[in-house]
């Protein structure tokens, strides 16, 4: 018993820590930035007021959409190579916005990549990471785990989401491009460390933790 218990204590720290990275990450990558902050990012970049709510809108509607995507293919394509691939537009869109900002080019290109953005992210990482929470964790520490994971997700959230406006005086530029960095470094997460889920049980994952 007592060997057991150090089994799925040794595994259990390495799922956890997977959970947290997980929910970090979607944080880091900044979409709340986006959602909360929205009529202010395209203020800051020239739109009129009534023009900035007006791409806010646009927002909302393509996070609805593009969460029907994954909704319609995460158990067609499977977890990985969603997550994968939103990291890839997220990383393009906001690398795209910080040259944009940097070289202080105001127009429709700005909404575009911000729908880029957006859009990879509602397809992939929006609702996925929750689905990934739910299912990597062996049924031993699973009510423990989620809790962690989400309490790390809400910790994530208010730190990316509280420090925003004390970058932004800092460096348009360099914000968006850290949010980016994040998009590639969650793309490299995701590729080596996290397991494919699709189509497995929870026993399943456990035995796969446990090897």
């Amino acid at each position: 018993r007592t060997t057991e218990r150090s089994r799925i204590f040794s595994y259990g720290k390495i799922v956890i820590l997977i959970g947290i990275l997980l929910s970090v990450f979607q944080q880091f990558v900044g979409i709340n930035v986006a959602l909360y902050y929205a009529p202010r990012i395209f203020e800051s970049m020239g739109a009129a007021k009534d023009a900035s709510m007006l791409q806010t809108i646009i927002m909302g509607f393509v996070n609805v959409v593009f969460t029907v995507v994954a909704i319609l293919t995460v158990d067609k394509w499977g977890r990985k190579p969603l997550l994968i691939t939103g990291s890839i537009g997220m990383a393009i869109g906001m690398f795209a916005i910080s040259w944009l900002s940097y070289n202080e080019i105001i127009g429709i290109s700005t909404l575009v990549f911000i729908i880029i953005y957006t859009a990879s992210f509602m397809m992939s990482w929006g609702p996925i990471c929750w689905v990934l929470i739910s299912e990597i964790f062996p049924n031993k520490i699973r009510g423990q785990a989620v809790a962690v994971a989400v309490g790390a997700q809400w910790a994530a959230n208010y730190l990316i989401s509280s420090t925003y406006p004390a970058m932004m005086e800092y460096s348009g530029a360099l914000t968006y491009g850290f949010y980016g960095l994040m998009a590639v470094l969650s793309a490299l997460f995701v590729w080596k460390m996290v397991p494919e889920t699709k189509g497995k049980s929870l026993e399943e994952m456990e035995s796969l933790w446990k090897k």
